[in-house]
Formats: C-alpha cells, sequence, structure tokens
C-alpha cells in the first residue's frame, strides 16, 4: 500500500516505519471478524446442535439463536463505551495488550470449554467486551501515529484485517463442519487465540502514541517515539515541528476546559459525535452483517446448495474488494467514496430484494442473479462503508476528548450491531415475520438514507492533519463546502495571550489581519524602498 500512494515532495525522513506499525496493529481486526464471522457457521454445525440445542429435534429456537449471536454485540457494545478510561488510563498500547490478551482470551477459554448454552454465552460476552476495547483503540492508535498523506490507507486496513477474519472464519468452519465430535465447533473457536498473542506479542514491540504522549506532558517520551515512527533523530526540525503543533493544539484546546462527557454533546464538538455516531450506526443499517451473522442459515432456507460454500465465496470477495477502497480513499476522498459505495449498495439491495421476492426457491437463474448482486453489493460496502467509516471516526475528533467521543462512536456500531443481530431470526424466521429475501428492502431504504446523509453531514478530511480537521470544523459550517477548505491556523504560532480562550473561528480570522497587516507593510517597505531609488 506504501508503493502506491507516495509521500509529498520534501517531506522529511522515512514513512515506512509509521506505515508497517499501523498495518500491524490492524491485525487486531481479525479478532472482531473472525469472532463475527465464526458463529454463522457453528450454530448451523450439526454436532454442535446435538449438543447445544435444548430442543427434542436439535433445533435452534429463534430466542435463542438470536441471544447466542446478538450477545457478542453486547459485549462489544459495553466494551467500546470503557475504552475511552482503559484507553486513556493505561494508554493506547498497553490497552491494547491487556484487551486482547486477558479480556478477549477469557471470552474464548469460557466458549472452548463449554457444553451447555449458559456457559457459552458467556464466553462470548467476554469475547465480544475485548473486541469492543480492541475496535476503539486500534483507530485511536492507528489516527495518533499515522502520516497524514496515507492516514486514511492505514486506518482503512483495520477493515481490511476484520475481512480477512471473516475469510479465515468461514474457511476454518468449512473444514471442520462434518466433523461428528466437539472439534467441529472447538477448533473453530480455540483458533482465536493465535490472533490475540500475536498482536499481544508484536504490541510488545511497539512505541505508544506521541499525541498520548504528549496528553499526558511526556514531551521526551514523544520526542523519542516520533523519531521512531518517521526514522528521525529527536531533535529533527521536522519531529520538533510536529510536537509542537501537536502540543500547542492540546494546549489550546486544554486553554477551553477540560473534556467531559457533557461537553462532548456541546457545540461544533457535539455535531462531530453526532457525525461519528450516526456514521457507524448507518455502517451497519447497510445490512452487511446480515450476511456474515445469518449468511449461512439464509442461504440454507432460500434453497441454495452448499451454503458454507457460497459463505466462502462472498468472504472472498468481501477481503478483495477492500483493496481498491484503501487506495481511494487518498485518491477520491473520503466524502465521494462514501456517496459512490451508498449509491451502489442501495442499487445491489433493491436487485435482490426483487428477485428474492418475485422468485421461488428452485429458480436457479434466480438464485444465481441474487448471489451475483449480494457480491457486487459486498463489493461497494467493502471498497467505501467498510473502510472508510473508520477512516472518518477516527480523524473526528480534538485530542482531548478523543477517547471519549471514539469509544461511543465505537459503542453507537456496536448497539446497531447488537440490534440487527437480535432482530433478524425474527424478521426472516418461518414462524415470525418470515420476511426472508424482502429484508433486502430494509437494508436497500438504509443505503437511501446513507446517501442524504454523507451529503449533509460528512465533511472531506483528506491530506489534513488531526489538528488541522480541528480548524476545518471550527470554520467551516456547511459539509459540502468543505472541500475548499485550506488550513490557515497553525498552533504554534497562536499567541499565548491572545490566542487562547478564542474559538477557532475567531482564530483563523486574527492569523488572516496579521497577514494582511504584514503584507500591507511588506508593500509600504518596498515602495519606499523603490522611491529612494
Amino acid at each position: 500500500m506504501g508503493l502506491m500512494l507516495k509521500p509529498p515532495p520534501n517531506t522529511p525522513g522515512k514513512a515506512w516505519p509509521a506505515i508497517i506499525i499501523g498495518l500491524f496493529v490492524a491485525f487486531g481486526g481479525v479478532l472482531f471478524g473472525y469472532d463475527t464471522g465464526t458463529i454463522s457457521g457453528i450454530i448451523a454445525m450439526d454436532y454442535w446442535k446435538k449438543s447445544f440445542s435444548t430442543q427434542p429435534d436439535f433445533s435452534i429456537t429463534a430466542s435463542e439463536d438470536s441471544l447466542i449471536v446478538s450477545i457478542l454485540s453486547a459485549g462489544t457494545f459495553f466494551g467500546a463505551l470503557t475504552a475511552a478510561p482503559f484507553g486513556d488510563f493505561f494508554g493506547r498500547r498497553y490497552g491494547l495488550m491487556i484487551s486482547a490478551g486477558f479480556v478477549f482470551n477469557l471470552g474464548v477459554i469460557l466458549q472452548t470449554i463449554s457444553t451447555r448454552q449458559p456457559l457459552f454465552i458467556a464466553g462470548r460476552f467476554f469475547a465480544g467486551y475485548g473486541v469492543g476495547l480492541v475496535s476503539a483503540l486500534i483507530p485511536m492508535y492507528q489516527s495518533e501515529t499515522s502520516p497524514k498523506w496515507i492516514r486514511g490507507t492505514i486506518v482503512g486496513a483495520y477493515q481490511l484485517a476484520i475481512t480477512i477474519g471473516l475469510f479465515l472464519a468461514s474457511i476454518v468452519n468449512n473444514a471442520t463442519k462434518d466433523r461428528d465430535d466437539s472439534g467441529s465447533y472447538r477448533i473453530p473457536i480455540a483458533v482465536q487465540f493465535a490472533w490475540s498473542i500475536i498482536l499481544v506479542v508484536g504490541l510488545i514491540f511497539l512505541p505508544e502514541t506521541p499525541r498520548y504522549l504528549i496528553k499526558t506532558d511526556r514531551y521526551d517520551d514523544a520526542a523519542k517515539a516520533l523519531g521512531k515512527l518517521r526514522r528521525l533523530p529527536i531533535d529533527h526540525p521536522a519531529v520538533l515541528e510536529e510536537l509542537n503543533e501537536v502540543q500547542a493544539n492540546h494546549l489550546y484546546e486544554m486553554s477551553l476546559g477540560k473534556s467531559t462527557y457533557i461537553d462532548c454533546f456541546k457545540g461544533t464538538l457535539g455535531k462531530r459525535l453526532i457525525t461519528g455516531c450516526l456514521l457507524q450506526s448507518l455502517q451497519q443499517l447497510t445490512g452487511v452483517n446480515f450476511i456474515f451473522y445469518y449468511g449461512t442459515q439464509y442461504f440454507q432456507r432460500a434453497g441454495f446448495k452448499n451454503p458454507f460454500t457460497i459463505q466462502v465465496i462472498t468472504n472472498c470477495v468481501n477481503v478483495a474488494s477492500t483493496f481498491p477502497g484503501l487506495y481511494a480513499v487518498e485518491r477520491l476522498g473520503r466524502r465521494n467514496l462514501l456517496l459512490l459505495g451508498a449509491i451502489g449498495m442501495c442499487f445491489c439491495q433493491y436487485i435482490v430484494a426483487i428477485v428474492g421476492t418475485v422468485s421461488g426457491t428452485t429458480d436457479l437463474p434466480a438464485q444465481r442473479t441474487a448471489i451475483a448482486f449480494v457480491c457486487i453489493y459486498i463489493f461497494f460496502f467493502a471498497s467505501s462503508w467498510g473502510p472508510v467509516a473508520w477512516v472518518v471516526t477516527g480523524e473526528l475528533y480534538p485530542l482531548k476528548a478523543r477517547a471519549k467521543c471514539l469509544s461511543m462512536t465505537t459503542a453507537s456500531n456496536w448497539l446497531l450491531n447488537w440490534a440487527i443481530a437480535y432482530s433478524t431470526p425474527y424478521m426472516v424466521d418461518a414462524k415470525h415475520a418470515n420476511l426472508q429475501s424482502k429484508v433486502f428492502f430494509i437494508w436497500a431504504t438504509f443505503c437511501f438514507v446513507c446517501i442524504a446523509f454523507v451529503w449533509f453531514m460528512i465533511y472531506e478530511t483528506k491530506g489534513l492533519s488531526l489538528e488541522q480537521v480541528d480548524e476545518l470544523y471550527g470554520v467551516v459550517t456547511q459539509a459540502w463546502k468543505s472541500k475548499s477548505f485550506r488550513p490557515t491556523v497553525t498552533f504554534a504560532d497562536i499567541d499565548q495571550n491572545a490566542g487562547r480562550g478564542m474559538s477557532l473561528t475567531e482564530v483563523a480570522q486574527n492569523q488572516e489581519r496579521k497577514r494582511s497587516v504584514q503584507h500591507d507593510e511588506s508593500v509600504v517597505a518596498t515602495e519606499t524602498q523603490e522611491a529612494k531609488y
């Protein structure tokens, strides 16, 4: 990915250390994706149903199905909410290590040793709690360590790791589904230990984020961390300039007062929080997790042969389609990519809904058409809303409130994830709503809402530093005008007495007046000099 996007001319230092570190941390998305993807196949396995079913015919009721699948999302919701104190107290790096190494693995252990539903459900809750912590801390770590010119690609790689996790889950499930012993479900679950161990061991050797170290007044440690990320001496002008700007921005933010949870809902910060929460919520309401949570069962009920194979195919499409999105996010920008993705998803969902509704379960051409448009829909999601939602939310918030806002934003994703996971069995089950393919009308309608949301709410942040995003939201009031924004405020140059405590709009106007006065003075000086001759 670093080969596709070149740094701006005369950029000092090396970009590859920060890129490699950001991509490695993205590996945590495998925990998210694998745990999400494995349950769809496990609850469809014959041996698992024989062991865990409470019914005489070894079936799983809609209520049991809802609880077993959705309890992971309930855990992730609470995990994401507590990621803020976790990330601020332990730090981004140690917070990730504890989340993946202890909390997540506790859940995996409980699931692996379980033989009845209660312990299995408890294990999924604790695993979800760990995933929720990780899902908020990883984009935070990536956005705080990445160079601004490739930040979107690096944070978007988190979604790539999620898709790889989903793909690996479908492969492992497919390999063990026919076993007539507990290994059919225990092997897919126990494999998760490997993913968490890889992440924790790697984090031992990685630096803490410079912005977190600045936030905790550890300037020397921040210089060392940034020097390691940029491959520059800690006294290099580029390192000092970047650190000074981060520190000045943080001091400016703190001059406006400390950030409480209530403050997160006020002013432009409140607008940004609403944007982030709606973006993550709508990402779930596009219906993608219907495919990955219940895809195997849906394809079975719709009359498809080899539903496990179809699930592998959709996961392959998901992984492959993420790569174009990682490239396009820094070429087309966040706003354009989200718009294109929403339009494409909306069209495909309506086609699947119409074809599935008017055709029967034995209509082979209709089935093939439905599968084709499901795959095209996944392409649009994986190349746009999948990665870009994490990119945008990772860039939205100021340093003093980043952990709090990002945890609430991620929690909104998991809240909707839980709601969809819990309600879907009732929507498609024959004994309840029995919507079957009609459920795609619901997802398509939400995709249409996504189009309007992006137009009115999403600001273009491509190429801006995290500190410049603060200025963007401070001076631009309408999202569709954000493309023309050019940063004018340098926080390091803000006068300590005159600048701090002012709004960013006032700061920008003040700096513009200074530049205007300096320009007028230089013109007068030039004219005076010319008059002498």
